[in-house]
């Protein structure tokens, strides 16, 4: 059998040697990095897998799609798919900056939590999302969007850059986000008013909603924080957090462990799906979604 090769692409100055160790850890014996990657490089990238193999040892190769914008990686899948020529293709998987398993992973916890909690589910529900103008943010919402609830995301900066995200939203997945202001402490209790779910994926280290914002969402029932670094982005939700009673109301918190931790098994049973397929996979943040679920429980 052929020697599997993981080619992996990223428009940044160095490939995350995160992503590295889980597909080493997965099982690729080799693992080729190309850094500074235009949108033009892809096709000759791809294409030149292609034609070094044969073609029944394409599913022993992947191309693994880096870098931290969502929108730039979903284009870059595009053109790898555009360069595949029938019967030559490999895997392809997208997740820069792990952000597609994380909003998979995140939304996965979600989704258990509802069920387990309340015996309610995803559909239908009012999610807001902050740091909307965020890769994980963007999964988040379209994953939700996608399974029915009614996602908002939310702009620090005001809302003219996350109605832009959510147009693109739109363009590509034909789902409908809403977009708000949170620039200033009333815009953000505003936000939340009618929300079920709330979602802190912000900067690392920054306050976003306090127990005292928190009164101001009345039905919230999940909440779930994947900031690792003090403070908490939402008020009483840790780490460690795995359905913890939040400071106020009767919602329950998830925190960035517990997410980490499905997030990580997700990558690494994907990495793994692609070596075991028997045809051509293309895996993003909607196949993340549905082994997040599996792995959540």
């Amino acid at each position: 059998m052929a020697r599997s090769i993981l080619h992996m692409i990223t428009p940044l100055k160095h490939m995350s040697p995160f992503d590295v160790n889980m597909a080493v850890d997965a099982g690729f014996e080799t693992i080729a990095t190309y850094t500074e990657a235009t949108l033009p490089d892809v096709t000759s990238l791809v294409q030149d897998s292609i034609f070094s193999r044969s073609p029944q040892d394409g599913t022993r190769t992947g191309i693994f799609i880096a870098g931290k914008n969502a929108e730039d990686a979903l284009d870059m899948v595009d053109r790898a798919k555009k360069a595949l020529v029938p019967p030559f293709a490999n895997h392809i998987f997208a997740d820069p900056a792990g952000s597609f398993t994380t909003g998979a992973a995140m939304v996965a916890e979600v989704t258990r939590a509802l069920k387990a909690k309340f015996d309610t589910e995803l559909t239908g529900k009012r999610i807001v999302i902050f740091g909307g103008a965020g890769v994980v943010a963007y999964v988040a919402a379209v994953i939700g969007a996608l399974n029915g609830a009614e996602t908002t995301i939310v702009g620090h900066d005001g809302e003219e850059r996350v109605s832009k995200i959510a147009h693109t939203m739109r363009w590509r997945f034909g789902v409908e986000v809403g977009s708000v202001d949170g620039s200033t402490v009333e815009a953000r209790r505003a936000a939340i008013t009618k929300a079920d779910v709330i979602l802190s994926a912000g900067p690392a280290g920054v306050s976003i909603l306090t127990a005292e914002d928190l009164e101001s969402a009345p039905n919230l029932l999940v909440a779930s924080d994947v900031n690792a670094v003090p403070p908490a982005g939402i008020a009483g939700i840790d780490v460690n957090a795995v359905d913890v009673p939040l400071p106020v109301g009767k919602g329950v918190g998830i925190g960035a462990l517990a997410v980490g931790n499905v997030k990580y098994q997700t990558q690494s049973r994907l990495f793994r799906r692609m070596l075991e397929a028997r045809e051509p996979l293309c895996l993003d943040f909607r196949d993340a979604y549905t082994v997040a679920v599996e792995v959540a429980g």
